[in-house]
């Protein structure tokens, strides 16, 4: 793992070594840095290795079968690591530690100490007390919280230039497919002025672009003020010093008003960038999934955000192999992606989720009849995409520079203001005679599309 920023300062010599992994989303990368940092103030150093080290941290997901596939396999590794005498102790936290608790450790006796979601700022205790050979208390699980959790003090694994900014916790939503509020709890926002201080000391660390993330970013403050209040956030973070871009992620289509578009659609700095997760467009299925909106309603608001935001890119989820979906649903859900041409759009396959509702609805797909349905929306998005980065060449963008390519011939990765990390398509930039450097913000003329992605030369100097 890269140690990006060392804002946090241990308080003196080192404690122990450890490594750490951190999967899932983004909303648990901020957690995975929250614990960094914790680790680096109390004196733990972080190396890349998990060979040798004293202890391994692992922040898991639960989400769906994938993810837990992939978090089984990790801890798998570090307690394979762990028998042939590679590290001292195994720590697993986060979503799938909340999910199953003690089926963890009936599964898995190896593991050294299990924390939830919710008792993060307890793994230094823990690794205290597995140093000093203390086993006792080995689960902690504290309940979710009225407010949520400050995300100060964090060591960055992000590159420096970016970073996620968590602005609420939970979810009150109640998707008959999604175990989240099972393991996150129920909404719970951050003040305003707490966002504000966590945006400032980003900016401060060398943050350009802000990635505004929750579960539910457009519920944002109602639990605190009664009201949706993230129109009010944005304008306060509008005028946060050193910020360049600010990106919106997890929009739920509900409590979208056209004062939050304006604000959004008048904003230098917020990107005309919305990713939204629609999951379906069915009605039958809709309902089935308990979303609480139309196909008439959404195809309305997909309207009125294009009329009132220039230049918008729209991203979305879907889901296919949803309990119960017809053949009708699924054409239904083609033709809709067909019309809407989606600038990014993921699919994900139905997981069975024992803990939901939709676990015991009847109907249910098969995994080859799930993949197939997945694998013909995403062949219809892919000739969208493409198509769309083709009609792209010779067109002048800004691109934030995220990483080297090959440094010795000054070609760099990085993105637009409509790509998200991770989850969209980059951009191949050649400086040329405009030396670059990752977090520089560069005019390029782009010059070819390969598939989704784009090639481009830088054009100016950088900023």
């Amino acid at each position: 793992m890269q140690q990006i920023s060392t804002k946090p300062e241990p308080g003196g010599p080192s404690k122990g070594r450890y490594a750490f992994v951190s999967l899932g989303c983004p909303k648990n990368l901020v957690d995975s840095e929250r614990i960094l940092g914790q680790l680096q103030l109390d004196g733990y150093q972080l190396v890349d290795d998990p060979a040798g080290t004293d202890f391994v941290v692992v922040n898991t997901c639960g989400f769906i079968e994938a993810a837990r596939e992939e978090s089984f396999a990790t801890i798998d590794e570090m307690l394979e690591l762990k028998r042939r005498g590679g590290t001292r102790g195994v720590v697993v936290c986060g979503c799938l530690a909340e999910k199953q608790k003690e089926e963890l450790y009936l599964a898995r006796p190896e593991i050294d100490s299990l924390v939830g979601v919710f008792s993060r700022d307890e793994v230094t205790r823990i690794a205290d007390r597995l140093l000093g050979n203390l086993e006792e208390q080995r689960s902690v699980f504290h309940p979710a919280p009225i407010r949520a959790p400050a995300d100060i003090e964090r060591l960055r694994i992000t590159p420096r230039h970016f970073s996620y900014l968590k602005i609420s916790e939970g979810c009150d939503r109640l998707c008959t497919f999604c175990a989240i509020p099972q393991m996150r709890g129920k909404h719970a926002s951050k003040a305003i002025e707490d966002v504000l201080s966590e945006a400032r000391h980003l900016a401060q660390d060398g943050v350009r672009e802000l990635i505004i993330v929750a579960q539910d970013t457009t519920y944002y403050g109602t639990d605190l003020y009664g009201e949706p209040r993230l129109k009010s956030l944005l304008k306060e973070l509008e005028n946060v010093d050193g910020l360049d871009w600010i990106r919106l992620m997890y929009f739920y289509p509900m409590h979208i008003d056209q004062p939050l578009l304006d604000v959004i659609s008048a904003s230098e700095r917020i990107l005309p960038y919305i990713d939204m997760p629609l999951q379906h467009i069915s009605d039958t299925m809709l309902r089935r999934m308990s979303r609480r909106v139309t196909r008439a309603e959404t195809e309305n608001l997909l309207q009125v955000l294009r009329e009132s935001i220039d230049n918008l890119t729209l991203r979305t989820t879907l889901i296919t192999g949803f309990p119960g979906e017809t053949e009708a649903d699924f054409l239904e859900m083609k033709e809709f992606v067909q019309q809407q041409a989606f600038d990014h759009l993921g699919v994900f396959t139905y997981s069975h989720e024992s803990t939901t509702p939709s676990a015991d609805f009847p109907g249910h797909h098969s995994e080859e009849e799930k993949n197939r349905r997945r694998d013909t929306i995403m062949e219809v998005q892919q000739q969208i995409a493409c198509t769309r980065a083709a009609a792209r060449v010779g067109e002048q963008l800004d691109v934030l520079i995220d990483q080297p390519l090959d440094s010795d011939a000054n070609a760099w990765v990085g993105r637009t203001a409509g790509d998200a990390p991770d989850v969209d398509a980059v951009v191949y930039v050649t400086g040329e005679k405009f030396p670059l450097q990752a977090g520089h913000i560069v005019n390029c003329e782009v010059v070819a599309s390969k598939d989704y992605d784009l090639v481009a030369c830088a054009t100016q100097d950088p900023r």
